[in-house]
């Protein structure tokens, strides 16, 4: 049992508001670069099925230019309710992407303002936009009015330590058209490393009345719990702690909405939900998704004896085939409990 004070209790008995839209779930799956293509969001979704997903982060200029939307904008059916996810620093290449990401079906559009990697923030995107608040002003303004639907932000602390200006940042999106703030509690100087401020989070919030999201270190219903008490966060979005678990979200949906912790996915139901997850990746990228299922394997296989072999072992694999040998031999070790998550090869849908 979580013990959730009255006034988390209260906040999260209402669904979340972003501006027009909905969402009746206070926990968000975050935006995973190589990560929430369409094979892992319906595992997520799976187990959250009221949870805003969204999709990798598109370059806006890339769908501007292409002849073909960018497959990582590509929007199954069942993914409702799912946003887009942009970056880029002119905004009106942004307006166009949003345009083309409305019509593919994203009920929202985020824009990426706080992605450390050097190749995105040299080019102007991602957490460059905290040292140029105009223009990230600028590109929030110019998308807002291009689309129907809420414009919603996610960014940083600051660039680094000397240079935190979240607050400051916050109020200039909110006043810019921004109906949602998500905040990582991290510099993007700090990169993954150290634990997140939620101090800054309770700041914002405390700053804003547009919905804030809580993301940093929410790595359990527990972590959730307290990250909500500590800011007053409008709801939580979970990032790494995905990885390798994509029931992640689900558990702390449900850890809100009851009060009780559901129990850890086990050994065996993350290795069938690996076999899932490999399956899906070969049947919507071929030999590519086989490639790119290696890093998953890595995520799901550990904490048990034999694990560092066969996480070797998959990460290896150059066919669909010797992966589903491999973990369908570990499955075979292990005790016969109830999996949460079915052996068998799942469809793309």
């Amino acid at each position: 049992m979580v013990t959730l004070s009255p006034t988390v209790q209260q906040r999260l008995r209402s669904p979340l508001t972003i501006g027009s839209v909905t969402i009746h779930s206070r926990v968000l799956q975050s935006p995973l670069s190589g990560v929430t293509d369409r094979a892992f969001r319906q595992l997520v979704r799976r187990y959250a099925p009221t949870s805003m997903l969204y999709t990798e982060m598109v370059q806006a200029t890339g769908v501007c230019h292409a002849q073909q939307l960018e497959k990582i904008m590509d929007i199954g059916g069942g993914e409702q309710p799912i946003s887009i996810q942009l970056f880029d620093c002119r905004p009106d290449f942004m307006a166009e992407a949003a345009r083309k990401a409305v019509a593919e079906g994203a009920k929202t559009i985020d824009i990426n303002m706080g992605c450390p990697v050097n190749k995105i923030t040299k080019k102007g995107g991602g957490s460059s936009l905290l040292r140029q608040p105009e223009m990230a002003e600028a590109i929030v303004r110019t998308v807002a009015a291009a689309v129907p639907v809420p414009i919603t932000v996610k960014t940083r602390l600051g660039w680094d330590d000397d240079h935190i200006n979240a607050v400051e940042f916050a109020r200039r999106m909110e006043a810019a058209g921004a109906q949602m703030f998500t905040l990582h509690g991290r510099t993007r100087s700090q990169g993954y490393h150290g634990p997140a401020r939620w101090d800054w989070i309770a700041k914002v919030k405390a700053a804003l009345t547009i919905p804030v999201i809580a993301n940093g270190d929410i790595i359990s219903a527990e972590a959730a719990v307290r990250c909500l008490e500590e800011t007053g966060a409008d709801g939580v979005m979970c990032s790494r702690g995905t990885l390798g678990y994509p029931f992640l979200v689900g558990e702390i949906d449900t850890c809100l909405k009851t009060g009780i912790v559901p129990p850890r996915a086990t050994t065996e139901a993350m290795l069938c939900c690996a076999r899932e997850h490999l399956g899906l990746l070969w049947q919507y990228k071929g030999k590519k998704g086989i490639y790119q299922a290696r890093k998953h394997m890595a995520w799901y296989v550990k904490g048990f004896e034999g694990a560092t072999l066969l996480r070797q072992q998959l990460c290896q694999i150059e066919s669909v085939e010797a992966g589903y040998e491999l973990l369908d031999g570990a499955i075979a070790l292990m005790d016969r409990s109830l999996p949460l998550t079915p052996c068998n090869q799942s469809t793309l849908v």
